[in-house]
C-alpha cells in the first residue's frame, strides 16, 4: 500500500479489511483480537498511529515507532500466538507524525489465536469479534482441507459398497464420457485407481459417494442432504414451514439424482435436460443449477454438525454448504483455482462430466442464471464455516412450490416407501443375500434386466436367472408385460 492509497483509505470509513489503533506509546492489547481475526477471515492492514473520531480518522502518529514495530513483530513471533505470524510492514511519514502499517496475510493454519483457543476471533464488518465454538472447530478441520475425506474408514471393506450405485455410476459414465480410460477397468480396478478402496478399506469419500447407508451412518453422524421447499420468500413468512421436504438416499450418488429431479421441476424453462442433468438445446440455468448442486455436495464439510441444504423458496433456490472457501471468495472467482474440500469427491463427479476440471464452476453459475433472468448474478455469500449461494428468479416469476395435490402424492409415496421398507426388513430374515440384493434392485427400478442385475450380483446372466426363478415361485416377485417394456413388481407387500 502506497502512501496515497493509505491517505485515501483514513479519508474512508474503516473497512473489512482495514483497522486503525491509536498506539502512540506502546502496542495495544486490542491489537491482538485485530491480527487474530485478520488472519482466520481474509487478511488486512492494520494501521498504528491514526484514530476515529465519528465517521473520520485523525492522524495521532507513535512517539516511538522503532520500538513498537520491533514489539509487535517480536509478539507475533513468540509462544503468544499458537502459530507464527509474518506480516508486511511499511512506515509512513504523514503530517509530518510517524504512521506503521501491518498487513496481516489470512494464515493457512486456522485458528489463530493468542494464549488460548478462547481467544480466537473473526471480522466481521469493520469489527472483530469472538469467534463461535463451532467456527473454532471448523477452523480445526480446514487445518487438514482437502485430506480428511481420503482418510480411510478402519473396519470397512468392499462389501460396504452399494452394488447397485456402483453399477449405475460406471453405466453412466460409459454413456457420458465413453473417452475414459476407466471404461476399461474392472470394477476393483476402478475402485483402487479412484481411490474409493485403499489397501482394501474404503476412504471416507468412496463411502460417501457409493457405500451403503448403514455403513455411512456407522461413520457420520446424522448424515443427509436436505431439500426443503418453503411456500413463501423466508421462514418467518411461510405457512406452513415447508410443504415438502427430500426423503433420505443411500449415498451421494443417488442423492444428487434425486436433488436435480426436484430443484429442474422448480423453474420455468422453454427448453429439456435430460435426467442425467444434461442439456437438451440450450439449458442455461439448468446447467447453472446443476453446477451449484454439485459444487455443494463436491465441498462440503461432512464432519460438521451442520447438514448441507437445498431451501426452494417462492423467490429463489439456496444453496446451503457447510464448510468455509480455502481462499478468498474473489480470488477464487478471478482464477481457475481448484482447491477442492474433498478430492476424491471432485474427481468421481468430474469423471463423469458432472462438474468443471478447474475451478469452482462459477462461470457457468453466472453465466447459466444471467441468460435466465438478466440483471441478476447469483448472489455468493461465504463466512467462516459455510458458504451460500442463491439464485433469484426474474420479477413476477415465483417458483412452482409444491401444490396440495403435490403434497398428497408425496405423503403416498413417502408411505409406499415405508411399506417397502418393511418388506426388505421382513425378507432380510428369510433370503439369500443375491436374493435380497434382486428385490432391492427391483423395488427401486422395476424396469431392471437381468443383465444389470448380473452386474450388481457379480455373477452371469444364467445363475442370475436362477435367483429370479426362485423368488417367482416363493412369490415375492412377478413380472408384468413383455420381456422387452415389462416391469418387476415385489408382490408380497403389507397392505
Amino acid at each position: 500500500m502506497t502512501k496515497e492509497e493509505l491517505i485515501k483509505r483514513l479519508a474512508d470509513i474503516e473497512w473489512e479489511d482495514f483497522e486503525v489503533k491509536e498506539a502512540k506509546s506502546e502496542v495495544p492489547k486490542s491489537a491482538w483480537e485485530t491480527v487474530s481475526s485478520f488472519s482466520n477471515t481474509n487478511g488486512g492492514w492494520l494501521i498504528f498511529g491514526a484514530k476515529q473520531i465519528g465517521k473520520r480518522f485523525e492522524i495521532t502518529g507513535v512517539t516511538n515507532a522503532e520500538k513498537i514495530e520491533q514489539d509487535f513483530l517480536n509478539t507475533l513471533n513468540s509462544e503468544k500466538f499458537n502459530t507464527p505470524i509474518n506480516p508486511v510492514s511499511k512506515k509512513y511519514n504523514i503530517e509530518r507524525k510517524q504512521v506503521l502499517a501491518f498487513f496481516i496475510p489470512i494464515s493457512k493454519h486456522k485458528p489463530v489465536y493468542y494464549n488460548t483457543p478462547a481467544n480466537t476471533f473473526v471480522r466481521q464488518g469493520s469489527s472483530d469479534r469472538k469467534a463461535h465454538k463451532p467456527e473454532i472447530d471448523a477452523m480445526f478441520r480446514d487445518q487438514s482441507y482437502g485430506t480428511k475425506t481420503t482418510e480411510v474408514v478402519e473396519n470397512t471393506n468392499i462389501n460396504d459398497l452399494h452394488k447397485g450405485s456402483l453399477s449405475r455410476y460406471r453405466d453412466y459414465m460409459r454413456r457420458f464420457n465413453p473417452a475414459s480410460v476407466y471404461n476399461e477397468l474392472t470394477d476393483m480396478e476402478f475402485l483402487k485407481k479412484s481411490r474409493v478402496i485403499v489397501n482394501g478399506k474404503l476412504t471416507y469419500a468412496g463411502l460417501l459417494m457409493f457405500g451403503k447407508r448403514d455403513a455411512i451412518d456407522t461413520a457420520f453422524v446424522d448424515f443427509r442432504i436436505d431439500l426443503l421447499e418453503v411456500p413463501a420468500n423466508s421462514y418467518a413468512d411461510a405457512e406452513p414451514r415447508y410443504t415438502y421436504r427430500l426423503d433420505e438416499q443411500e449415498n451421494l450418488w443417488e442423492y444428487y439424482f434425486t436433488l436435480f429431479d426436484r430443484i429442474k421441476n422448480k423453474i420455468d424453462v422453454p427448453f429439456k435436460m435430460s435426467d442425467e442433468g444434461f442439456a437438451i438445446g440450450d439449458a442455461a440455468p439448468l446447467i447453472a443449477l446443476r453446477e451449484a448442486l454439485v459444487n455443494m455436495l463436491m465441498h462440503t464439510d461432512y464432519f460438521s454438525p451442520a447438514k448441507p441444504r437445498v431451501r426452494i423458496f417462492t423467490n429463489r433456490i439456496e444453496f446451503f454448504n457447510p464448510g468455509g472457501l480455502p481462499k478468498p471468495l474473489k480470488e477464487l472467482m478471478e482464477t481457475d483455482i481448484s482447491l477442492p474440500r474433498n478430492p476424491v469427491l471432485a474427481k468421481l463427479f468430474r469423471a463423469v462430466k458432472l462438474a468443471e476440471n478447474a475451478g469452482y464452476g462459477f462461470d457457468k453459475m453466472i453465466n447459466g442464471w444471467l441468460e435466465y433472468n438478466p440483471g441478476t448474478s447469483p448472489d455468493f455469500n461465504p463466512g467462516i464455516d459455510y458458504s451460500i449461494i442463491s439464485f433469484y428468479l426474474p420479477k413476477g416469476l415465483k417458483n412452482k412450490t409444491a401444490t396440495k395435490k403435490d403434497v398428497e402424492r408425496d405423503v403416498e409415496r413417502d408411505v409406499e416407501k415405508d411399506v417397502e421398507r418393511d418388506v426388505v426388513k421382513e425378507l432380510e430374515k428369510t433370503l439369500t443375500n443375491n436374493e435380497l440384493l434382486i428385490v432391492k434392485e427391483m423395488i427401486s427400478n422395476p424396469k431392471t434386466t437381468s443383465q444389470k442385475l448380473s452386474a450388481i450380483l457379480g455373477i452371469n446372466e444364467r445363475n442370475t436367472q436362477k435367483y429370479i426363478e426362485k423368488l417367482k415361485k416363493k412369490k415375492i416377485v412377478q413380472r408384468i408385460g413383455p420381456a422387452k417394456g415389462g416391469q418387476w413388481i415385489v408382490v408380497n407387500k403389507k397392505k
